[in-house]
């Protein structure tokens, strides 16, 4: 089930929270919605979910309008908030029960669902406690399983690792995989390895605006430009007859000595070229040994970083 953001934008008095963004998400894939705190990721969700209205554009669930179906887009999303509201006084199978019929889950299913959501978010251990006994992890989980009770075609979920320790974490982001497979699924977090473990496209929001869109390996590679490549090449002769005969080639555009590490250098390759091939045929022609030839990837966190901040 897709979704369609089409030119929102929310203004609490003179800021813009959300500036006019526009953006898809198609069914089977995991969004990895980022931002610095205040960007307008939260807003955004709460916009979706029909849980806020904006001030202009429009959102789209399988071409039904937020302004004119929003009970019949409540229906079809799960949402696990950032704060993750729980009645801690109830028992979990109780509040399970209580979510899935207010989901409108019929009676003669509740508890299979139930019993469902149970072993999926991992909760039988503490299935008979109270919520508030439970640790924060198992909170989230909880959290977790009202949010996909309803088997709902669009997961969205804000935080949802926050407070997890990290076998927690890698169970959630393996359960998440999972329900991408067969749903939609926008994820917002703060922890960027997670969004590249787990998400096929990354869209990252600042000020209101969104600054980038792709895959992580696509930002990367619009982040870094040309080809960069680490080479250590040893048995050779000396660095200055080493950095002429690799500027020589028709491919390379720059080559840095590393001054720490005789026969090593920081190479870059012209605009739309590799000069891997180029390397390892020179080496092998002037019977150099190549030890190391490896590409530079630009970090998300670097990424992130240099797109979110003044």
């Amino acid at each position: 089930m897709s979704i369609v953001v089409e030119n929102l934008t929310k203004q609490y008095g003179p800021q813009k929270a959300v500036d006019e963004i526009s953006f898809q998400v198609n069914t089977g894939e995991i969004l990895g919605f980022l931002g610095p705190n205040g960007a307008g990721k939260t807003t955004t969700m709460k916009i979706i979910t029909c849980f806020m209205a904006p001030n202009s554009g429009d959102v789209k669930i399988n071409n039904l309008s937020i302004h004119s179906n929003p009970e019949e887009i409540k229906k079809k999303i799960g949402y696990l908030p950032e704060n993750n509201p729980l009645y801690y006084d109830m028992p979990v199978l109780e509040y399970l029960d209580f979510v899935g019929k207010l989901q409108g889950i019929e009676n003669s299913k509740i508890q299979n669902k139930i019993i469902e959501m149970v072993h999926v978010c991992g909760l039988n251990e503490e299935k008979h406690k109270k919520i508030g006994e439970l640790s924060k992890g198992y909170r989230q989980r909880v959290g977790l399983a009202q949010a996909m009770i309803h088997d709902p075609e669009i997961l969205i979920l804000d935080e949802p690792t926050t407070g997890l320790d990290p076998n927690q974490i890698i169970e959630i982001r393996k359960l998440i995989r999972q329900l991408g497979k067969e749903k939609t699924v926008i994820l917002s977090t703060h922890i960027l390895p997670e969004v590249e473990a787990t998400c096929d496209r990354i869209l990252i929001i600042n000020k209101g605006k969104i600054v980038a869109d792709g895959t992580p390996e696509t930002l990367r590679k619009q982040a870094q430009g040309n080809e960069v490549l680490r080479v250590q090449i040893s048995d050779s002769e000396n660095q200055d007859l080493l950095t002429s005969s690799l500027q020589s080639l028709d491919t390379i555009q720059m080559v840095d000595p590393v001054k720490e590490h005789q026969g090593a250098f920081i190479i870059q390759s012209k605009e739309g070229a590799s000069s891997r091939r180029a390397i390892f045929n020179l080496c092998v022609k002037k019977n150099w040994v190549l030890t190391e030839l490896t590409p530079i990837e630009t970090k998300l966190e670097d990424i992130f970083r240099e797109l979110t901040t003044d």
